[in-house]
């Protein structure tokens, strides 16, 4: 296992970070970090690059160009440990990805039994105890189809902290809710954030990160525009963020 090789507490540090599809760049030399215990919001237009660099930090993309490190590993290395990398980190996307055909204890107990080699009933002691962090222990035996999406997305951020990362990833959870169920899954992640919990989330919740985000990231043009503390949604100091976050009013 490699030991952290920056010493400013960063958990995330991404450093030149150049990716395109075919003759699009979507990153275009994006430099960021998230430290440790802290919550970073990434917000940005629909195309800016956010959710490619999301999906870069675990890997699923991989960069053209650039340094990405992460609780010390070197992600954009091709010889990472992406198995030691997934450990560490949890990434939870728009649609919840449930298997419709096992309840909910048991999506929630096949990852650390198949990734951790925890035996049935460490397993499901262990998916009780996340599925109370997220206010749904009674709800363990029931099927996906059983559950509103509100439900099924607080599932499927409880299936994600049973692998215990260190580093959690958020890709506009909310994007597919009403606004009641929105605001269930977003004080399960405001609770998690209270927590201590490293958070990287790309969001359209203005109004949330104003109120959790310990940095605020504007993407641009596949570049950070402008950075800071949830300040600069009030006083932005670019005029692509002014604009930005007057249409998001």
């Amino acid at each position: 296992m490699n030991t952290p090789t920056n010493e400013s507490g960063a958990a995330v540090v991404l450093r030149d970070v150049h990716k395109s599809f075919g003759a699009h760049k979507v990153l275009a030399g994006v430099n960021l970090e998230a430290q440790r215990g802290q919550v970073t919001a990434i917000i940005g237009r629909s195309g800016s690059g956010k959710s490619t660099a999301l999906r870069c930090i675990d890997r699923l993309e991989t960069v053209d160009s650039g340094e990405i490190t992460v609780c010390g590993r070197r992600v954009d290395d091709p010889h990472v440990d992406l198995k030691a990398l997934r450990l560490d980190v949890g990434i939870v996307f728009q649609s919840y990805n449930l298997f419709p055909h096992l309840n909910i204890e048991e999506n929630i107990m096949l990852a650390p039994r198949a990734a951790k080699g925890l035996d049935k009933a460490a397993a499901r002691e262990l998916a009780h105890s996340v599925l109370a962090k997220v206010g749904l222990r009674e709800k363990a035996t029931a099927y996906p189809e059983q559950l509103s999406g509100g439900q099924q997305q607080r599932v499927a951020i409880a299936r994600s902290l049973a692998m215990q990362p260190k580093v959690m990833l958020f890709d506009e959870v909310t994007s597919a809710l009403d606004p009641e169920l929105t605001g269930e899954v977003l004080k399960v992640i405001e609770e998690l954030a209270a927590g201590g919990m490293t958070m990287v989330m790309v969001t359209h919740e203005m109004a949330f990160a104003r109120r959790v985000a310990d940095q605020v990231v504007f993407m641009n043009a596949g570049r950070v525009w402008e950075q800071g503390s949830a300040d600069i949604l009030t006083n932005p100091t670019t005029p692509e963020l002014k604009q930005f976050v007057q249409s998001e009013l």
